[in-house]
């Protein structure tokens, strides 16, 4: 296999290279593995996606100040190896749902290249070929054909939905399987040895403190719910430092009965294995579990916050200097000979012009026409329905069969 850009071609070798990881802390989860096999291609891959998500977000920024992009505008830049980590140890399958920070997300689930980029910038324009055709904007883009259940614009409101997506799953393992023999163990309602999907449920370090977080959590853990609680902690809540709106900053504690692992989440294979594991205790039905990013966002909250009011310059670029998760793929490659510095530098231009040419591309599509601005939306009276009932008029109802429901 071939990778291309305008200047770089190379054949993957096959070749396989071992990355130390950095710490990880734990919480009711055995001590995680010190270090991680990375194939050629997989480096190549996740640095490519996460260098593409990067300049989308950058690219948006001026389209807001022209006043292309109408509304909100919260920037993921900083955060991009905390998705893609997730979606190198996750599947297709699992279900997905994220805050209004939810561009990356989409991205990726549209296949992380010119797909997830148009996707995007389209909905961020209004445009009608957008991820909602153009009516959701910034926080609200869904794909439930890929399993991507959206961002909410409420903070912490996602989670409830995200606690139900894995009732859902739990509920559908059960049906599939309640002719099987049932182990005798205190997890009854698992009835066999395949696995479940899982939902992963992103929120902030703002959003963790949100009743119904901690309501979600406990009703997950009351009935073992495939569900990993992503918390990407960027270290501030809009414009207020974690110490100041947490009694305990330890997300992955939170908790207390359900486990927990801490990763740094500016490193893409910290978050790949830690999210591996993650999803493995939830698969099997030992679910819920907390997964703490530690990460750190560049832009403000949203395009109307400087960003520099309740942190400093300073602080910032120190980040960009020490901890930039770009910069460590890119380090990543180069030491172990997959690339020079000079080519992961036109490696990295390569792709910021092929984005400003999506872009370009995005800003001649058109918005939705009017006789489509009242579709895809609650309008008017709705059908009557629920699940294992039919309808026989308005009135009057039967039950159907259990056995004939899935």
């Amino acid at each position: 296999m071939l990778f291309r850009s305008s200047r770089f071609v190379r054949a993957f070798s096959g070749k396989t290279f071992t990355v130390e990881l950095p710490e990880f802390k734990t919480h009711h989860v055995d001590p995680l593995p010190t270090t991680t096999e990375v194939t050629e291609e997989d480096a190549i891959r996740i640095a490519k996606e996460m260098v593409t998500m990067r300049r989308m977000e950058i690219e948006s920024d001026p389209l807001y100040v022209m006043r292309k992009i109408r509304g909100f505008l919260h920037l993921y830049d900083g955060e991009e190896a905390c998705a893609t980590g997730i979606k190198e140890a996750t599947t297709p399958d699992d279900n997905w749902i994220t805050s209004y920070r939810c561009h990356g997300v989409e991205f990726l689930r549209m296949g992380a290249g010119e797909a997830g980029v148009k996707a995007v910038i389209n909905e961020l324009l209004g445009h009608a070929s957008g991820a909602a055709h153009g009516k959701g904007g910034s926080m609200h883009m869904y794909e439930p054909d890929k399993n991507f259940f959206g961002g909410s614009g409420i903070v912490g409101a996602q989670t409830p939905v995200g606690t139900g997506l894995a009732f859902a799953e739990r509920y559908n393992h059960i049906l599939r399987n309640r002719d099987k023999p049932t182990p005798d163990d205190k997890r009854s309602e698992s009835t066999s040895d395949d696995e479940m999907n899982v939902s992963i449920t992103m929120f902030g370090d703002g959003a963790s403190n949100q009743g119904q977080v901690w309501e979600s959590a406990n009703m997950a853990k009351l009935w073992h719910l495939p569900v990993i609680f992503v918390v990407e902690n960027n270290q501030y809540g809009m414009g207020t430092s974690t110490e100041r709106s947490s009694s305990s900053t330890e997300y992955y504690k939170m908790g207390r009965v359900i486990p927990g692992i801490q990763a740094d989440g500016n490193n893409v294979f910290a978050v790949r294995e830690a999210a591996r594991v993650a999803r493995r205790i939830c698969a099997r039905g030992e679910g819920p579990i907390f997964l703490e990013l530690k990460t750190y966002r560049y832009h403000g909250h949203s395009m109307s916050d400087p960003g520099v009011t309740y942190r400093t310059r300073d602080e910032i670029q120190n980040v960009r200097q020490t901890r930039d998760s770009v910069n460590y793929i890119g380090h990543v490659l180069v030491q172990n000979g997959i690339m020079d510095e000079k080519q992961w530098k036109d490696f990295q231009n390569d792709i910021k012009k092929q984005v400003k040419g999506w872009v370009t591309d995005c800003l001649k599509e058109s918005p939705p026409a009017e006789s489509e601005l009242l579709t895809d939306i609650l309008y008017g009276e709705t059908p009557d329905f629920i699940r294992g009932i039919e309808y026989v008029n308005s009135k009057t109802t039967k039950p159907l069969d259990r056995k004939s429901v899935v």
